[in-house]
């Protein structure tokens, strides 16, 4: 009782808030929901102009040309999506470095290339731009091993191996960082200035790298868990239990859940996704956040309460 009467003294005076926040110069302001690309605060993520960015897409077959999309259900949009970010950010000002990490695959009746450790990606090119590069700068897919190093697993079946791509992942960006700190002649490790998990399973490795580097996350979720989960029982073709069984959805949710948790920005592909989808989590409650938001702008207490901001996609 000691421990819940606070949380609702502050959950009634947030209620109040609501009606303050909505008035003036928040009325209508989507960024005091879940926020834009323009407005509102965002993290403070580098004081230095060569920034190292980590983009994180664990399943699939994942190359920088000749994608195989459709080969199988894990190969799609998500896949040809991560490439083509991690190639527009290597050429944006500012970025020294992009590593996109995913599974190494060395089954058979598989292009070799997908056992490679390391690959370069050549970069998306944008007018005027003038940028220091040195050896390792520009954008590579970086392949971890973890996992049967002779079978090609589905999404469905990575999720009891997803410690130990973050041990593999942690040891790459360590040995990194303190690379491009030499190369830039920092003096220090250029640590990542963001992690960025692309799902669910790659959303629980980003938070868990996030929170060992202490540096910022931000999750792409793609195709939500339970948006899925409500589609198959409406189909009724099968029950929860055979769709747990067989996507390990309620994992895929929880997974979802701690993402964003972890996360300063969770960027969605449309506010459908914002209000209708993401809403559907414990972790994100749309009027919620809009009364955060609104309290965060006056300078107000939030009593501990956080949710990550939410950004449309323009891509």
């Amino acid at each position: 009782l000691e421990t819940e009467k606070p949380r609702t003294d502050a959950t009634a005076e947030m209620s109040e808030d609501l009606f303050e926040g909505e008035k003036g110069e928040d009325a209508g302001d989507a960024s005091v929901a879940y926020g834009d690309s323009s407005a509102g605060n965002t993290p403070r993520i580098s004081a230095v102009d060569k920034l190292y960015i980590v983009l994180i897409s664990l399943h699939g077959l994942v190359r920088g040309e000749n994608l195989e999309l459709g080969r199988d259900s894990d190969t799609s949009g998500q896949v040809k999506y991560v490439v083509e970010l991690a190639k527009a950010l290597s050429s944006c000002p500012g970025v020294y470095r992009v590593d996109l990490l995913t599974r190494q695959i060395l089954a058979p009746n598989y292009d070799r290339g997908y056992g490679e450790p390391s690959e370069t990606l050549v970069p998306t090119s944008f007018k005027n731009l003038k940028q220091e590069r040195g050896e390792n700068s520009g954008a590579y897919i970086t392949r971890i091993p973890f996992g049967p190093k002779d079978k090609y697993l589905a999404k469905e079946h990575l999720w009891p191996y997803v410690q130990e791509f973050v041990d593999g992942a942690l040891s790459h960006i360590v040995h990194m960082s303190k690379i491009i700190g030499e190369e830039i002649g920092c003096g220090h490790p250029m640590w990542p200035a963001v992690i960025h998990g692309h799902y669910a399973s790659a959303g629980v490795a980003a938070a868990l790298i996030s929170g060992a580097l202490n540096v910022h996350m931000v999750f792409t979720g793609h195709f939500l868990g339970k948006d899925k989960l409500e589609g198959l029982l409406k189909q009724g073709r099968q029950t929860r239990e055979e769709i747990n069984m067989t996507y390990k959805i309620m994992r895929r949710i929880e997974a979802e859940e701690l993402s964003l948790d972890a996360s300063e920005i969770v960027i969605a592909s449309t506010r459908q996704e914002i209000e209708e989808q993401w809403n559907l989590y414990d972790g994100f409650e749309v009027m919620l956040a809009r009364k955060l938001r609104a309290r965060v702008k006056r300078g107000a207490n939030c009593y501990g309460r956080y949710m990550p901001r939410m950004v449309v996609s323009i891509l």
